[in-house]
């Protein structure tokens, strides 16, 4: 390689990560807003007027804006370039922001949520997912996408704690909640336009598959046809779906330690920030690298994964809890909690491994999307059922179980997957 070829080598890289870097920020920042409630929801009951039911509601109507709009998300991702999609979702989700800040009518509050949603899970989440996997190498799939949940990990810590640092500042007042907001808006609205000028564009492919030329529009909605026909991606977003019904029952990991081992109230925030924030910057790196280096499969990381968390789970389930330390306890969830935040960092990087092409690479993400996080319409749902209907440990012990289940099917849905992936590299190979 003379030095001319290797100085373009350099600049490339340069470049490609320097976008990765930007597309971190935006994943870190542009969620703020609508998980308002993890930094502000005493705030936002004492200055906006709002109460448990009006707060739940504002997040179940951001749920179904989501799972709704994810559908036509199959045709969008790949209609318009990255570089548009991703600016406007930022700058959208700022000036969001910004009138939330104006502490609106109850009415304005569920409708901001709403946009927000659209903004955030229907044009940005799969576009995003999409322009992380094309700036991966095929062997690089597993580590980006675990430097992404790495990332937003970093990005997320410092957004919201500088937040908070406002608020703080400014007496824990009204004023501060305004502040704050309209500081996750400010940056979410640099984020933007820095996005504008730094994400390359997409080539929009405007030939059919015969080689004629067509209409955007066209060549968009034949994208989403051989995307919904790809049977490789179903398989792929429902190996996700069963990753995503385990991680919903991480939630019920404080109250668990909190009523079977008495953890004292000093020690739930820092477990919180650990479980949270410290398990996704480690799981994201750990699980990349795993599947990137040791079992060179993504598919094959996440199956072996699901054995262990099946295995793990089941001896937690049979521990003598009663008679054993809080620390204990914290180390044997945080551990599982590892498990699976390593598995959720990587669980879209099988879809360059089943050779999705790259011209329908947003709709693949958005039926990954669509199909993968459908639990978090019900699982909450469910564990939170089986801990009522039988309170203290026996319940807990009912959604470690199920969550055993999930593993299981998990295991069995990505063996297929291993096994697909397999025929596809076979047949290719010919």
């Amino acid at each position: 390689m003379n030095e001319k070829e290797l100085q373009t080598k350099t600049k490339y890289a340069c470049n490609r990560w320097f976008t990765f870097a930007i597309l971190v920020l935006g994943a870190g920042t542009i969620f703020k807003l609508s998980s308002l409630k993890d930094a502000f929801y005493i705030p936002m009951q004492q200055y906006m007027g709002l109460n448990h039911t009006q707060i739940g509601m504002a997040l179940s109507t951001y749920g179904m804006v989501q799972t709704v709009g994810l559908i036509f998300s199959i045709y969008l991702s790949d209609r318009f370039s990255k570089k548009y999609m991703i600016s406007f979702s930022l700058i959208g989700v700022g000036l969001v922001g910004i009138y939330l800040s104006t502490f609106p009518p109850y009415a304005g509050f569920l409708a901001a949520f709403a946009v927000l949603a659209i903004f955030g899970e229907v044009i940005y989440w799969p576009v995003l997912l999409k322009a992380v996997r094309l700036i991966a190498t095929e062997k690089e799939q597993g580590r980006i996408f675990g430097f992404l949940e790495a990332g937003r990990g970093i990005v997320d810590t410092i957004v919201a704690f500088s937040a908070l640092a406002i608020f703080s500042a400014m007496g824990e007042s009204a004023q501060g909640l305004k502040a704050g907001i309209l500081f996750f808006s400010a940056v979410v609205i640099v984020v933007g336009i820095i996005s504008f000028f730094t994400v390359p564009h997409d080539e929009i492919k405007e030939v059919n598959e015969s080689g004629e030329k067509i209409g955007k529009n066209a060549a968009a909605f034949q994208g989403m046809i051989n995307a919904i026909k790809m049977k490789e991606i179903w398989v792929v977003a429902f190996t996700i779906f069963s990753v995503y019904c385990v991680y919903c029952g991480l939630t019920y990991f404080i109250p668990f330690l909190s009523d079977v081992y008495a953890m004292p109230a000093t020690l739930v925030g820092a477990y919180g920030i650990i479980n949270q924030y410290g398990l996704k910057m480690v799981g994201g790196p750990v699980g990349g690298f795993l599947a990137d280096k040791v079992t060179k499969s993504t598919a094959k990381y996440i199956r072996a994964a699901f054995v262990v968390a099946a295995i793990a789970m089941t001896v937690i389930i049979f521990l003598p809890h009663e008679s054993m330390s809080i620390y204990t306890g914290m180390s044997l969830t945080l551990g599982f909690g590892a498990i699976i935040f390593t598995m959720r960092a990587v669980f879209f990087a099988p879809m360059d491994e089943i050779k999705v092409p790259k011209e329908i690479s947003g709709a693949a993400m958005s039926i990954g999307s669509l199909v993968g996080y459908f639990p978090s319409t019900f699982a909450y749902t469910l564990y939170g059922s089986m801990l009522d209907k039988s309170p203290g440990l026996p319940g807990y012990k009912m959604v470690f179980i199920t969550m055993v289940g999930f593993s299981i099917l998990g295991f069995f849905i990505s063996s297929y997957l291993v096994r697909v992936i397999k025929r596809k590299q076979t047949k290719d190979s010919r």
